[in-house]
């Protein structure tokens, strides 16, 4: 049976003045989640050109780790409101390597005339 991977990816915004204090409360839930069955990487980070935003990545070996963790991930209760959210669930049905070697180009030997 193949399985596919999951990317949960994508931002919100709080108010710029609680941004980073609202990044650290989840610090731990990040640590608990990168030693979770299943679970090949996550982020909650600062976004470096917008005082507002805080980006989310999580990268799952499938469907139900995703779901495992969810039930028991303790997220923090209480933090600012969001005040705009765009994130979203993929499934992957291919992976690969992000960039494609260039291979230099065969160029005829050039001959010198002297």
């Amino acid at each position: 049976m193949h399985t596919q991977k999951v990317i949960v990816g994508g931002w919100y915004t709080v108010d710029s003045s609680k941004r980073d204090a609202v990044v650290e409360r989840f610090s731990d839930l990040v640590i608990r989640a990168r030693s979770a069955p299943g679970c090949l990487d996550m982020a909650i980070t600062a976004d470096p050109v917008d005082s507002k935003r805080i980006n989310l990545f999580e990268f799952w070996r499938s469907e139900e780790d995703l779901n495992a963790w969810r039930a028991g991930s303790r997220p923090p209760k209480k933090f600012p409101r969001m005040l705009r959210v765009e994130v979203q669930k993929h499934t992957i049905d291919q992976s690969g390597a992000p960039f494609q070697k260039r291979r230099p180009k065969h160029r005829p030997a050039v001959r010198r005339q002297g």
